[in-house]
């Protein structure tokens, strides 16, 4: 069993992008701008958050939080994101998910300009995603995809079973890897809660993508010798064991599931640096104009 690195790989990824930020501003081209919309103080989210600005400050990105309270009207937070669409100076923008009750995400999401949608959250990117068209793609599955070419994992031909069908990670995830590209071309298995017999499915898959959310969901028994298991579960869960009161929990019973793995990724340290990382990428690629020019 292999322990995959999203935090090693995550810091060399950025490693990278600051080469390429300092030779930009050196040629004369400006900063980098990434901004963020965050509403309310949800303890994930103002970790995540947190996360984002630790990376730009690490490759020279100019960085902007936006801190909204979680009372805040649908039609100011749609103002804010109007003012971020017209702010010549940021490249690119998140509205931290999940956001309140009241306020309708897709609304949100929509009035995000395509061009600097840098979650890759906006149909138009979604669908330039199906399509094989340059796009933004969701920082999560655009992590893992990293990850398993980094580990020189082969994909092709491979059984893959993708638990979870969230617009974010589950669907893009799904289609990213059925592509007929160099870390494409599986034959892949959507699951989720309506799926009957899902152990019959995860028992057949080379690879398992568990996204679900669930705290431990993926059991030994659930799991054929070999397989690659990416986790991307990050619940916070009640701890008395660290001084925050809580502690980070994947979808994977970890102890059970890893003995059996060829590959796998742990939570914390897996695919979540990954994520911070495709998002400080596809920020770059908006500063350089390389999807829309």
């Amino acid at each position: 069993m292999q322990l995959i690195d999203g935090k090693k790989i995550s810091l060399e990824l950025q490693e990278d992008i600051a080469i390429e930020v300092t030779q930009m501003m050196a040629s004369g081209l400006k900063q980098p701008h990434l901004a963020a919309i965050l509403v309310g103080n949800d303890g994930g989210s103002e970790t995540y958050v947190a996360s984002k600005i630790k990376a730009c400050e690490r490759v020279g990105f100019k960085s902007t939080l936006i801190r909204l309270p979680d009372y805040v009207t649908e039609e100011k937070l749609l103002q804010a994101v109007h003012d971020l669409n017209n702010n010549n100076d940021v490249d690119g923008f998140i509205v931290q998910l999940p956001l309140p009750r009241h306020i309708n995400e897709h609304k949100i999401i929509e009035a995000v300009k395509p061009s600097k949608d840098v979650d890759g959250f906006h149909p138009i990117n979604v669908g330039r995603m199906v399509l094989n068209l340059p796009c933004y793609v969701s920082a999560t599955p655009y992590g893992i995809v990293h990850l398993l070419s980094a580990y020189n994992i082969e994909t092709s031909g491979k059984n893959c079973v993708v638990i979870g069908r969230s617009h974010i990670v589950g669907s893009p995830m799904s289609i990213l890897l059925a592509k007929n590209t160099a870390l494409g071309n599986c034959t892949v298995t959507l699951c989720h809660s309506k799926t009957k017999d899902l152990i019959s499915h995860t028992l057949k898959a080379d690879i398992i993508i568990c996204a679900l959310g669930s705290p431990e969901f993926l059991k030994g028994n659930m799991v054929k010798d070999g397989a690659i298991v990416i986790d991307v579960g990050t619940t916070r869960v009640a701890s008395t064991e660290t001084k925050s009161g809580f502690k980070l929990k994947g979808d994977v019973m970890f102890d059970e599931v890893a003995p059996k793995c060829s590959y796998i990724t742990p939570v914390p340290g897996g695919v979540g640096p990954m994520t911070i990382a495709s998002l400080i990428k596809n920020t770059l690629l908006a500063a350089k104009k390389d999807i829309y020019k």
